[in-house]
């Protein structure tokens, strides 16, 4: 998972100034947006989806279909410049530029927007507390209007190296947010549920050791209002017996009183061996105490190629509940929400189908596997499953360190049976939007595609000449999307292919564009920008 500028899985960010401080501060005041509203929209696919303007999780919604609620956003847009000693953002020549917040070295954990806070996930090679310092991940909240900083998570490694928390990566997840309390997985293999509001408003929850929490040293850290609350830590390592390889991601899907995440479990540092075939790969909690309540029982780990990092996603399909979610075999599984009791009582999820995303050509070839981590090898599912207008759509890839390769795009039928696929695309690690009957999606080699939703007939591909880590991004009738050049591609929506803008940035871009109140957000490897007219 090597890179110019260091590692990362994806999948899969924080405050600077226009002065010289770590602070970040905003443009002068505009007027203020129109309150969040819920509203129906095509895009979800699914009528019983409703979705404010807010971006509460990854892929917004359960089904994870990455298209935003906005209007009237810009493409006239400049960044600014860094200031050479501070790194703080100089924001004086800057265009449609509301703030932008220093983040660590590198960040990956794409970005989300609820409740008047953005949460994003980095590195601590910024350190907010001067007291704990060196390698952590970090998980950051600030004030969307302005960028201030309010509090943070500090997650110590898990001294593991690369094999399974490497090294500088930070936090690669999302958090998934509802009412007052959020849920993340962090770097250690951990799911975990915290309290919006941090510590400013008391150490709520049963835990309360969160000065022990972020301890690498065994010294109890101090704890103050810019602490994170933790409610509970459930240790899939040490409850599941999962071995993480290279780092632990996913964001997490909440159906009703349960959480569904991946847990990450794959190969050690050999690439062959698995250490744990028999530890579940996607399990089901309570969310509220953090109680295991059901896991698959499909034997994914027993197949797995590299990793099962990708997140699931829920929603409508042939008119039925679903996760829908894929795994590190390479197979997209679809499973009824509520989990089944088995013999001894424990909650099994109940597979409805399983649909092999590689064609036979990419695992065997004259009666002979075919080795992975070759270009014409098979791939594992990345990026999210996308819910559709009753369909599913996915992509498989590899971890970006094995190179480019072979891929595949599908959508699948209610039935777990192909509806259309297409060999036109390479490796992705990159999640789909789909809006007005159209699929943008983005490969690794850094081109972006768009399909027909039903019949897959490719209308256009746009060459980036960059690599592509973040996924295509719908809103306001734009597509967007960051490479690893730096640049910010916003094309037209629609079966004609217009660049509207590209917009060079300082850093890198591995995480996605996101929108929310009609404000887009792009997380460079050292800063978030919050994009919208003045």
């Amino acid at each position: 998972m090597k890179t110019s500028t260091g590692l990362l899985f994806t999948g899969l960010t924080l405050l600077v100034s226009c002065k010289e401080t770590p602070d970040a501060k905003a443009a002068p005041a505009e007027k203020s947006e129109e309150p969040t509203a819920k509203v129906e929209t095509k895009a979800s696919g699914t009528a019983a989806f409703e979705s404010t303007k807010e971006w509460p999780m990854w892929g917004r919604d359960g089904t994870r279909n990455m298209v935003g609620n906005a209007r009237d956003l810009p493409v006239d847009i400049l960044p600014g410049e860094l200031d050479d000693d501070t790194e703080a953002a100089l924001l004086d020549e800057s265009k449609n530029i509301k703030w932008a917040a220093k983040l660590g070295s590198q960040a990956y954990g794409n970005t989300v927007v609820a409740g008047g806070r953005v949460y994003v996930g980095t590195n601590n090679e910024s350190p907010r507390d001067e007291k704990q310092q060196g390698d952590r991940g970090v998980l950051m909240a600030l004030d969307e209007k302005t960028g201030e900083y309010l509090w943070q998570l500090v997650i110590p490694k898990l001294g593991a190296g690369k094999v399974s928390d490497w090294e500088y990566v930070g936090l690669c997840s999302s958090p998934a947010v509802e009412g007052d309390r959020m849920w993340l997985v962090t770097n250690r293999g951990e799911v975990i549920c915290l309290d919006v509001n941090g510590m400013a408003n008391g150490n709520d929850g049963p835990f309360k050791d969160e000065a022990k929490y972020s301890s690498t040293d065994g010294e109890p850290v101090a704890i103050g209002d810019k602490t994170a609350d933790i409610i509970w830590v459930y240790d899939m390592r040490a409850e599941l017996g999962i071995f993480p390889h290279n780092v632990s991601s996913c964001s997490p899907v909440l159906v009703g009183d349960m959480l569904f995440t991946s847990t990450s479990n794959g190969v050690d540092w050999s690439h062959t061996n698995i250490p744990n075939e028999g530890a579940p790969s996607l399990v089901a909690l309570d969310k509220k105490s953090g109680e295991l309540v059901g896991e698959e029982a499909a034997g994914v780990s027993s197949r797995v190629l590299h990793a099962s990092w990708s997140s699931p996603a829920h929603g409508k399909i042939g008119g039925k509940d679903a996760i829908v979610w894929g795994g590190g075999d390479g197979f997209v599984y679809a499973f009824e929400p509520t989990p089944v009791p088995d013999e001894e009582g424990f909650g099994i999820l109940k597979e409805l189908w399983r649909h092999n995303c590689n064609p036979a050509e990419y695992r065997e070839k004259d009666g002979k596997p075919i080795k992975y981590a070759t270009y014409a090898g098979p791939s594992e599912v990345i990026g999210t499953t996308v819910i559709y207008d009753g369909l599913v759509y996915t992509m498989i890839g590899q971890d970006p360190e094995h190179g480019d390769g072979v891929g595949l795009i599908t959508c699948i039928g209610a039935d777990g049976k192909t509806v259309w696929s297409s060999k036109e695309i390479g490796r992705s690690i990159s999640t789909m939007s789909v809006a007005d009957g159209l699929v943008y999606a983005a490969e690794y080699d850094g081109d972006i595609h768009c399909y027909d939703a039903k019949t897959g007939k490719q209308y256009w591909v746009h060459e980036t000449q960059s690599r592509i880590w973040g996924s295509t991004l719908v809103a306001d009738g734009k597509v967007w999307l960051g490479t690893e050049d730096g640049e910010l591609h916003i094309l037209k929506a629609g079966k004609e292919l217009e660049q509207l803008a590209l917009i060079e940035f300082p850093a890198p871009i591995y995480s996605s564009a996101m929108v929310a109140n009609n404000t887009v957000y792009i997380a460079t490897q050292t800063h978030i920008y919050a994009i919208g007219k003045k």
